[in-house]
């Protein structure tokens, strides 16, 4: 209990941290929100309007702790304030529909790359120093120096527009209703491909690693050699003694990881014009609507930090080392 107690401290010290980060971060940069609609209104911003206008965003002259005790009670109402390029839309609102897709886009990006990382992690560690390994890790070894933005803009050119054989921007097909039908499911699908092509070789390169250092520990253990005693098949003692019991440090690596899979999928989700999180913070970054790009920001470091704790509860539930320190 005690060590459960530590880690959700951790996490919470965290939250404050970016809680303040956040809120001090738009406030240093040069202008506000409310300028760039001041200026598109020309004449008709009178001194009325901008007095108005700044009041409606919360552009008052008050102390900071003020300020920062409203944006606090903000917070725990889920009153994000207004986006200033979707006026009067909330920042709630605004997000909500990107964060639907960017979750699909990661979460299918993720059990992608997991199972196929621990797959070629394991037959490289299985046959190390053989052929298959020789390939495998020298490959992922240059896969992890490349940019996700490198991997999108070839996979963008290679099967979108020269092959053609996957579409290249949008989550669907515009000229469909969205809908729960085999029509729109295929497109969403269809949609989806490129991106995670995309978003995945980095993950892959990154879990085999992990999962082939993992593995190579957990083949000398006395276990699988008695696996081997038994007779019983390769495929047998690899996947139930090696990768089973080599998984643990996978999800240790997997949420240490969050953080550069929200990275690459804003890079992604720009290149392919995907509706996502990525792609609402670049609209709202030149549009410079802070009041979006604070909202998500705080999205995505909660987000984090959520799947983080997670990770950890889950860990310790499924590690028996760790399972009484946990209790």
């Amino acid at each position: 209990m005690q060590a459960f107690l530590r880690r959700t401290s951790t996490y919470c010290v965290a939250l404050a941290i970016a809680i303040v980060v956040n809120f001090v971060l738009p406030r240093l940069m040069p202008g506000n929100p409310v300028d760039s609609m001041i200026a598109q209104m020309g004449q008709r911003a009178t001194p009325e309007v901008v007095a108005a206008l700044r009041a409606r965003f919360g552009l008052i002259d008050q102390p900071i702790w003020v300020q920062f005790g409203g944006y606090l009670k903000g917070l725990a109402t889920f009153d994000l304030g207004l986006s200033t390029s979707y006026y009067p839309r909330t920042v709630v609102e605004v997000l909500a529909r990107p964060l639907i897709w960017t979750s699909f886009l990661i979460t299918t990006t993720i059990l992608f790359s997991f199972a196929a990382g621990t797959l070629l992690g394991a037959l490289s560690a299985w046959r190390r120093g053989g052929k298959t390994d020789s390939i495998l890790s020298p490959l992922a070894f240059v896969v992890n120096s490349v940019p996700p933005v490198v991997f999108a803009l070839t996979t963008l050119f290679v099967f979108g527009v020269l092959y053609r054989l996957a579409p290249v921007s949008y989550a669907y097909d515009p000229n469909l209703d969205p809908g729960l039908n085999g029509t729109f499911l295929l497109s969403v699908a269809g949609h989806v491909v490129l991106p995670v092509l995309s978003l995945a070789p980095y993950l892959i390169a990154s879990f085999q690693s992990t999962m082939r250092s993992s593995m190579i520990s957990i083949l000398n253990e006395d276990y699988v050699t008695l696996g081997r005693a038994k007779g019983l098949s390769s495929a047998a003692v690899m996947f139930s003694y090696g990768v089973r019991n080599a998984m643990l440090p996978m999800l240790t690596h997997l949420a240490l990881m969050l953080g550069s899979i929200f990275g690459g999928s804003i890079v992604v989700e720009v290149v392919f014009n995907y509706p996502g999180l990525g792609m609402t913070l670049f609209t709202a970054t030149l549009a410079h609507d802070y009041p979006v790009i604070q909202g998500q920001l705080m999205l995505m470091t909660l987000i984090t930090l959520g799947t983080n704790l997670l990770v950890d509860i889950i860990y310790g539930l499924v590690d028996p080392r760790l399972k009484g320190a946990t209790s």
